[in-house]
């Protein structure tokens, strides 16, 4: 008989232990109370940006912001993302773009997340996950060179308790949203076929990424996989295919399918990671099920058809959310008055509304593999 691997052993057994109140209380100094992450590192394109590309490129412009911030935030949407959803529930602020230079905080991490990235180069955005890596490893090294050489009462800036603290960088939560314009940048200047074969080569990339951060010191790993793509009323609206690939949902059937393909393969290449990196807690969260989900029976959770949008215009005349252009008399991009109805606020993105309600079904583990809360990633952690 085989000997087992004792970290294997408990990467596996404590999850069980945690669902179930048992006596396995601790593991690595984290209690099953909560890991209390002291920071978080975000990486992914628009779903997660929180005003990269508003510091790096062009302002998002109001009304994006409208329904929490009250004013445009970086974000778009109306409010909150799932990221900051995140923040709150491991009782961590607002992440701070990594690009933005005024009124940052990066004591409790930094976000790296920009609109329109890709995992591999050459999408709509120059931020692919590459580069957003290599600005986590520079940003690493100088605020740890800069903590270090700062005295505690320091008065002028930078200010020390403005900077992470260098021990913080392996305890904190290293979390990915990205992928989905991989997929969106294929369809739009490939075909279905191109598509699929160039996953494996995404997921390679995606991997290397990984693995940076971990020589890094990164050990708790929080990885969505990409929503139903399909279901984007920007995709219903420019599908040339329709009606006859729509699903029972009134989502683009083959784009969804692309989605799952992606996602069947990411979720083995966190598997494979498991094994590479055994220091590491990967925890695989299925947002694609909870979106679908929220999708396929948008009435009865009190929200308008899923392929309406709140903000901007797609039909007749394209109109970015936050601007408004009059063509023979009518208005066009104007926002409508309950954002919190849509599930979708500009026909790509999703309302605060919907992102409150993934993000409450997401946290708890429910749909994560292995199945523990956000606040127990910790927990699984192959390290003993």
């Amino acid at each position: 008989m085989e000997p087992v691997d004792i970290r294997l052993f408990y990467a596996y057994l404590l999850p069980i232990f945690a669902f179930m109140g048992g006596p396995m209380a601790t593991m690595g100094g984290a209690s099953l109370k909560g890991c209390g992450f002291p920071a978080v590192y975000n990486f992914g394109d628009s779903n997660s940006d929180t005003g990269g590309i508003s510091a790096a490129m062009t302002q998002v412009p109001p009304p994006n912001g409208e329904s929490f911030f009250g004013h445009p935030s970086g974000r778009f949407c109306d409010g909150r993302l799932i990221i900051d959803l995140i923040a709150e529930k491991v009782k961590l602020p607002y992440l701070s773009p990594y690009l933005d230079s005024v009124g940052t905080n990066f004591r409790n991490g930094a976000n790296f997340a920009t609109g329109g990235s890709s995992i591999r180069p050459g999408g709509f955005s120059p931020f692919h996950l590459g580069i957003q890596i290599s600005q986590f490893i520079q940003f690493k090294s100088r605020t740890s060179a800069v903590y270090n050489q700062l005295s505690p009462n320091r008065t002028t800036p930078p200010f020390k308790s403005n900077l992470p603290r260098p021990r913080d960088f392996s305890k904190a939560l290293y979390t990915f949203d990205i992928g989905q314009n991989d997929l969106a940048y294929g369809f739009q200047h490939t075909n279905e076929e191109q598509v699929r074969a160039s996953i494996p080569d995404i997921l390679s990339q995606f991997s290397k990424a990984v693995h940076q951060l971990y020589k890094e010191g990164a050990r708790f790993f929080w990885i969505h996989n990409t929503g139903p793509i399909g279901c984007l009323p920007y995709s219903v609206i420019y599908d040339k295919s329709k009606p006859n690939n729509l699903d029972q949902s009134g989502c683009v059937k083959p784009q969804n399918e692309m989605a799952q393909e992606f996602n069947r393969q990411l979720k083995d290449k966190v598997s494979q990671l498991r094994l590479q990196l055994p220091y590491g807690a990967f925890t695989y969260v299925d947002v694609y099920s909870v979106k679908y989900a929220l999708i396929s029976n948008a009435q009865n959770q009190g929200f308008v058809d899923p392929m309406n949008f709140c903000c901007g215009s797609f039909y007749g005349y394209h109109i970015d959310c936050g601007k408004k252009a009059t063509v023979n008399g009518t208005v066009y991009g104007n926002p409508c008055h309950h954002p919190s109805k849509y599930i979708s606020w500009d026909g790509i993105h999703y309302s605060q509304a919907a992102n409150l309600w993934v993000a409450n079904r997401i946290l708890n583990g429910s749909f994560s593999n292995p199945p523990v809360s956000i606040e127990q990633v910790c927990l699984h952690s192959g390290k003993m």
